[in-house]
């Protein structure tokens, strides 16, 4: 059973889902709150969508990134959002 039918991904989703996971300031437990998949599977669907070297290139630098997971960062004065970014509700979908 692929990612996408395991957590009932549309095409949507999955071109979000690679979005985020390729920006580096967004944790992977942002694309867990947002669409419940953990980083073991964030990672099996990015492996699942991507070319080899893509993908390759990709894991090596998500790899041991600080700003990837939520509890290695050191921020003290939070989350950096810039003033074009979308508001992010629980939703899949935001609000515009």
């Amino acid at each position: 059973m692929s990612i996408k039918e395991k957590y009932n991904l549309d095409n949507d989703d999955v071109d979000r889902i690679i979005e985020m996971a390729w920006e580096d300031r967004t944790p992977f437990d942002a694309i867990t709150f947002q669409f419940s998949l953990p980083e073991k599977d964030v990672i099996a669907l990015m492996r699942q969508e991507m070319k080899k070297s893509s993908w390759k290139m990709w894991r090596a630098r998500v790899q041991g990134r600080a700003t990837k997971h939520a509890k290695k960062r050191n921020f003290t004065e939070g989350r950096h959002k810039c003033t074009r970014q979308k508001q992010v509700s629980n939703n899949k979908i935001s609000k515009r």
